[in-house]
């Protein structure tokens, strides 16, 4: 069982370190994401922890300063589902951050029943896609100050099953929680290869990570068949730390042996669906996502 697990799951480290740079991890308090956290912190990075739930959050910090000697860890509010909260994460940040080299956008929601985000978004593609894509855009000068800086865009296998549904992104009609997360993450991969294109001349690098497939909370709304079915082969799913991997991986590996705008998944690069390849659509969405955010970003 082990030697079949160990054929599925390649293992990777790195020594790199990382001291005198900051990272901001979003849905750091569990997961891939504290993972993520935690390993950056023991590479000698300062972390912030965006965390919609700050108790959740605080327990994080204290899990890291616990098991990282010498952590530099703290938690600040984040809410991807509430573009006011956006902001004043934002504002914190330039309030008392001089710098920023990492963010990883790694918070998610996957498969939840309809809902709306505060601003009245369809929850999958508003946290997903917009929060983030949002927060990459209030976060870019920042990043821009501190370049050489990448944005690391967690998607998913599930974009292979996705399409832009331009004629219905508030999912209001039809609504099927797979068929939004697909397209969600599918969004993610198109973000990354245009905000590539428009920030490699500025030092700000872009890549999209399939982390594959995690025993994580991001499950909790599976179907009971799904459930049984992850329970019974949980021994074939990524730990947290496993699923961390190809997050890092894009971090710390020399900008070049990598490709901004890339996919990548199990530490290599991977190739997208070709829908993740078309880049009309990603431009399409770039568009559509500014006018539904209401910003202006060239």
């Amino acid at each position: 069982m082990q030697a079949l697990r160990s054929q599925l799951i390649p293992q990777w480290s790195s020594d790199v370190r990382l001291e005198g740079k900051t990272a901001i991890v979003t849905g750091a308090n569990v997961g891939i994401g504290k993972e993520t956290a935690k390993d950056l912190a023991g590479r000698g990075a300062r972390v912030i922890l965006a965390c919609r739930d700050m108790a959740r959050g605080e327990q994080a910090v204290r899990d890291i300063m616990r098991e990282v000697k010498g952590a530099k860890v703290v938690v600040r509010q984040l809410d991807l589902a509430d573009t006011k909260s956006i902001c004043l994460f934002a504002e914190n940040i330039y309030n008392n951050e001089k710098t920023l080299h990492f963010l990883i956008n790694n918070a998610g929601v996957a498969m939840c029943p309809f809902a709306t985000t505060v601003d009245g978004y369809e929850m999958q593609f508003g946290v997903n896609h917009l929060g983030h894509f949002f927060l990459t855009f209030l976060l870019l000068d920042l990043l821009k100050h501190s370049a050489p800086s990448r944005v690391i865009n967690l998607s998913s296998l599930a974009h292979t099953m996705g399409k832009i549904q331009f004629d219905n992104l508030s999912g209001d009609r039809a609504y099927h929680p797979v068929r939004a997360y697909a397209q969600s993450k599918l969004a993610n991969v198109l973000f990354t290869s245009e905000l590539a294109k428009r920030t490699e001349a500025l030092g700000v690098m872009a890549y999209s990570v399939d982390p594959g497939m995690v025993n994580t909370e991001i499950m909790r709304h599976l179907g009971r068949p799904l459930v049984a079915i992850t329970k019974t082969m949980g021994f074939l799913l990524k730990t947290p730390a496993e699923g961390a991997y190809t997050s890092i991986y894009c971090a710390v590996t020399p900008e070049s042996q990598l490709l901004t705008g890339g996919y990548y998944k199990d530490c290599s690069g991977a190739e997208s669906s070709r829908a993740g390849q078309d880049d009309g659509t990603a431009l399409k969405l770039w568009a559509v996502s500014c006018h539904m955010l209401g910003i202006r970003w060239r």
